[in-house]
């Protein structure tokens, strides 16, 4: 059967399911980054209803559902216009978000979903996509695979993530 990918734009009417599947998708990847596996601060942060309605009223970010053959499997979430310092915040597009259940790793979606990102940076003028990886685990060699390369350091803002699983590496890549 063949996998039918769709990136479909976030609506009010969908914030429950961006928000079940982006807190299981983040839950599925990242509970090492947290004392006890608590993520509720990134969570908080991250997947409520008024972070939602907040995010939504910004002109500034985009969010996806990311559905494989109608059924919703991760999430997605872009900044149009974020600087990085190589660049203005004109010409930066910065992903902010791609997350997906286990169940979906593995089958190109995420490259798809990177994809799709550096197709929209090229439709709004864009000259750089740029995102923080962590420096362990498997995203970093995605991110390299995919043509990204990495600008510099950075880490994870939340005070209460385990200290030796902070540190991030921002990444690059140019929109040709």
């Amino acid at each position: 059967m063949k996998q039918i990918i769709h990136f479909e734009p976030l609506t009010p009417a969908k914030f429950n399911r961006y928000i079940s599947i982006g807190t299981k998708a983040y839950n599925q990847h990242y509970l090492h980054l947290w004392p006890n596996g608590d993520s509720s601060p990134y969570i908080k942060n991250s997947f409520t209803i008024e972070v939602l309605k907040n995010e939504e009223r910004d002109e500034n970010t985009r969010l996806f559902l990311i559905n494989l053959n109608n059924e919703c499997i991760g999430i997605l979430k872009f900044t149009i216009s974020k600087e990085i310092g190589l660049t203005s915040k004109e010409d930066g597009l910065y992903v902010d978000k791609i997350y997906m259940i286990n169940e979906a790793c593995g089958l190109g979606i995420g490259t798809k979903a990177l994809t799709f990102v550096l197709l929209r940076a090229k439709e709004l003028h864009k000259s750089l996509v740029w995102l923080d990886a962590m420096q362990k685990g498997p995203a970093l060699n995605f991110y390299k695979k995919n043509g990204f390369t990495i600008h510099g350091k950075t880490e994870i803002p939340f005070k209460q993530a385990i200290d030796s699983e902070k540190p991030m590496f921002i990444m690059t890549k140019k929109v040709s």
